[in-house]
């Protein structure tokens, strides 16, 4: 177990691709990380170059005290888990977790029989190192609930079989770090569910630094410790997945974080008497109490305001505090649903709502804004949060 810690560390391609753009980041002894964000946002790349499989362009990486920016993988101390398990077709599932290890052996040319004859004492070092292996592929075996797979091979295990087993190949190992490169992603829905939660608390049991790459912004919020969301190479937040979702610091973060994601309006803040409402050029909004100290400095600047579908619902609210809306496509999911909504400036509008709510698609509905829980941020897709504190913290 150790800290993991990357220091202005950059990947260039050839032709000039720059894959990752100078990332600090320290993954402390223990935690569970995710890195998150689009295809080709850099959050393989990064772990490509933890585990050696990428040289570094620029920058230092560290695992523990060591400087390992030369180090070869085999001798990293690490072990990485991939999106395809890479088993060996031939082995059984025991000699699959058991390689690794069979391979550091310093005592393996003393198997033989003939050796407790010529070399008694470096023949009981063999049998010693093989009933060491036994004990540690058992118990990972039984962590796992893979026991009883042990003598099968690849071919005959199901999806989720072959990734408990590709974990257990990891654990084996006792490294100071464990790499899982979107390990859940050829696993239909409901297993990966499943296989979260088996994550999660074998993280739990072995507590062994872990960084995980997904795509799935799901996947990231109910598995991390902290999420580190990436975009072109770089880290736009490094957060608890509570924060992230409910302080992003950018127009990003905020609509790649979220299923369905926030929504956005376009507009301006604008003065009504003594306080402030957003005004999308055909409805206005007054801001909370909180709000209106914060952005005084913003009236009448271009703005985008941000609200997530549960912080919208059918209500008979004043005036100032609802968006009326039409009606475009309802959809159940079971204790509630999604309706898809459009006003005259915004063209979709998404609100997530309970199922007893009786709203028709095509009708005009007054829906209430939780004004508490908006965000505002500045124009374009990487506008910064102006609800948060001026130079808040990234991660």
């Amino acid at each position: 177990m150790a800290q993991v810690a990357l220091e202005s560390v950059t990947k260039v391609f050839p032709g000039g691709v720059k894959a990752v753009d100078d990332i600090d980041l320290i993954i402390a002894d223990q935690e569970f990380i995710v890195l998150v964000g689009p295809s080709g946002c850099g959050k393989s790349t990064t772990l490509r170059m933890i585990a050696g499989l990428e040289d570094i362009t620029a920058g230092q990486i560290y695992i523990g005290d060591r400087l390992v920016n030369d180090v070869a993988p085999k001798d990293r101390d690490i072990a990485m888990v991939f999106q395809n398990y890479a088993l060996y077709p031939h082995m059984t599932v025991y000699k699959n977790m058991a390689f690794g290890l069979m391979m550091r052996r310093t005592h393996a040319g003393w198997d033989n029989p003939l050796a407790a004859v010529v070399a008694p004492g470096k023949y009981r070092q063999a049998r010693q190192e093989r009933r060491a292996i036994r004990d540690r592929v058992n118990g990972a075996a039984e962590m796992l609930g893979i026991e009883e797979l042990l003598r099968r091979r690849p071919r005959e295990l199901s999806g989720g079989q072959r990734q408990r087993v590709a974990v257990g190949r990891a654990i084996v190992r006792e490294p100071k770090a464990f790499l899982f490169d979107e390990p859940l992603s050829n696993l239909d829905a409901r297993l990966r569910i499943e296989m979260r939660g088996e994550l999660k608390a074998l993280h739990r049991r072995v507590q062994t630094t872990t960084i995980y790459v997904t795509h799935d912004q799901e996947e990231a919020m109910t598995l991390g410790d902290r999420v580190v969301v990436m975009k072109d190479g770089r880290v736009q937040q490094c957060a608890t997945p509570f924060e992230v979702y409910e302080r992003p610091v950018n127009h990003f973060v905020a609509g790649f974080v979220g299923t369905p994601p926030m929504n956005f309006l376009s507009g301006r803040l604008r003065r009504a008497g003594a306080r402030l409402a957003f005004d999308d050029g055909e409805q206005r909004l007054t801001l909370c109490p909180d709000h209106q100290e914060r952005l005084a400095g913003l009236a009448d600047r271009p703005i985008t305001m941000g609200i997530r579908p549960e912080g919208l619902c059918p209500t008979q609210a004043a005036p100032g505090t609802t968006l009326r809306v039409q009606i475009g496509v309802v959809e159940p999911l079971g204790d509630r649903m999604d309706v898809l909504a459009s006003t005259p400036r915004h063209q979709r509008i998404v609100c997530r709502i309970d199922i007893r709510q009786r709203v028709r698609e095509g009708e005009i509905v007054d829906m209430q804004v939780d004004m508490n829980r908006v965000h505002f941020f500045e124009p374009g897709g990487a506008g910064r949060n102006v609800n948060l504190p001026a130079g808040a913290s990234q991660g």
